[in-house]
């Protein structure tokens, strides 16, 4: 008997029962959560989309009637050979009035030389050099004190934009008083140039951005990309800007969220950025992205989950999903893959090649199916079928260990603190303060 029909043995043996003891991780956490409750509410918001086209090209008129100024700010080091390209974009966006503010966070390239001669030809309208470098949140709270517009739009230099991109990403705004920050779609630009930007082009495609359609449409969206977000002027002047990041874009979502403004998605308005393309650029990556988590959800902004006088259900909710599915579960693959490993020894091997058949099974049913509720359609979904079965290993293992390690370096050590995303001297006073 061959290995593969010992394998279909096994599985014909498996009763209703029996496969949900083994296989409980995968029944009760992820079928549940990331395909059943994605796939009902995109329904949903899909038929809202419809029935509420009315509404949003109501919106979309006062939007155009007030033609408010948008202040958009680019914050960046070293970002000479993208700056021109993503003037170029904003410059061909269909909504014109904006001002454009770039600041050069202490560049030892080309930068300063690029930017004065935009701005002296009129291509940018304010160029601002801080000589010695403070980080991003520092120079995004400078660009923030020389803006004018009723709303701004923080941006990374190295991405491009579609030509409605500003339009919809304050679209929101006007279909909502209640609306603080908007995030954009991001979607990975370099998608063939390796097979990790390949993989991350089909998490962005699939898992990030129809993922935050649904937790937009329940409320409890949290993370406003620091690539591409907008917000109120006047949200931004109460909250006063920035913290120290790394994970700006985490937290200025929840001190947005703290003063009682709504956090939105807006699908339609998209973005396109190069992706790390070496699995170990991408590591680097997201222990940045994992250790602000901990940072900011569990310590700095743990209010959430106290009664207050700002208690807000709608926080505390997008607070405990995300600690849930992406801290309590990842401890809990652990306990079920000692689980397995003790009481199934012998059946292993099989129980592994099921979890990978499962797994690769539900993320072609979700890529496929999720693929017709998108709105965006810069990639050729024909292109990813192939790469598909490979996120099992990425998901499953890859990004499960970055994310076990981060956690544990930022529980133990606050290591997001010695981050050289940020400078030495930043991050001891943000430490010191405890942000």
């Amino acid at each position: 008997m061959t290995g593969l029909d010992e394998f279909f043995d096994y599985v014909n043996s498996l009763g209703a029962e029996r496969f949900t003891r083994i296989f409980w991780f995968f029944v009760f956490f992820e079928l549940f959560r990331y395909m059943v409750i994605d796939l009902v509410v995109l329904t949903i918001a899909k038929i809202l989309k419809v029935l509420n086209r009315k509404k949003t090209q109501e919106a979309l008129n006062r939007f155009y009637l007030e033609q408010p100024l948008v202040s958009i700010i680019i914050p960046g080091k070293n970002e000479g050979k993208h700056i021109f390209k993503l003037v170029k974009s904003l410059r061909e966006q269909n909504y014109k009035n904006v001002e454009i503010i770039v600041v050069d966070d202490g560049s030892d390239d080309d930068t300063p030389t690029i930017g004065r001669d935009m701005e002296r030809n009129g291509f940018i309208d304010k160029f601002v050099r801080n000589e010695f470098r403070g980080g991003k949140a520092s120079a995004a709270n400078l660009a923030l004190r020389l803006t004018n517009g009723k709303f701004i739009v923080h941006l990374d230099a190295d991405c491009s934009y579609n030509y409605d991109a500003i339009q919809q990403i304050i679209l929101p705004f006007y279909m909502d008083s209640k609306i603080g920050g908007v995030g954009g779609n991001v979607m990975v630009r370099n998608y063939k140039k390796s097979l990790a930007a390949t993989l991350q082009a089909i998490e962005y495609y699939d898992t990030i951005s129809i993922g935050r359609v649904v937790v937009s449409q329940l409320g409890i969206y949290r993370i406003i990309s620091g690539a591409f977000g907008a917000f109120r002027a006047d949200a931004m002047s109460q909250i006063q800007g920035w913290d120290i990041g790394p994970g700006l874009d985490g937290d200025i979502s929840v001190k947005i969220r703290k003063m009682g403004y709504k956090v939105k998605f807006a699908s339609d308005a998209v973005c396109l950025t190069n992706a790390p393309d070496t699995f170990r650029k991408l590591a680097k990556q997201r222990l940045r992205w994992d250790k602000s988590l901990i940072r900011f959800r569990v310590r700095k902004h743990r209010d959430v989950f106290y009664p207050s006088q700002h208690f807000n259900f709608s926080s505390f909710f997008s607070f405990l999903e995300n600690i849930t599915y992406n801290i309590v579960l990842n401890v809990k693959w652990y306990i079920y893959f000692i689980d397995m490993v003790f009481n199934f020894p012998h059946e292993l091997s099989f129980i592994l090649t099921m979890n990978f058949f499962l797994y690769t099974c539900t993320n072609y049913f979700k890529f496929l199916v999720f693929s017709l509720y998108r709105t965006e359609k810069n990639t050729s979904i024909s292109y990813f079928l192939a790469y598909i079965p490979l996120m099992v290993i990425y998901f499953g293992y890859y990004l499960r260990i970055v994310r076990s390690i981060a956690y544990i370096q930022e529980f133990f050590f606050k290591k997001s603190y010695d981050d050289p995303w940020n400078p030495p001297k930043t991050s001891k006073y943000a430490k010191e303060l405890g942000l």
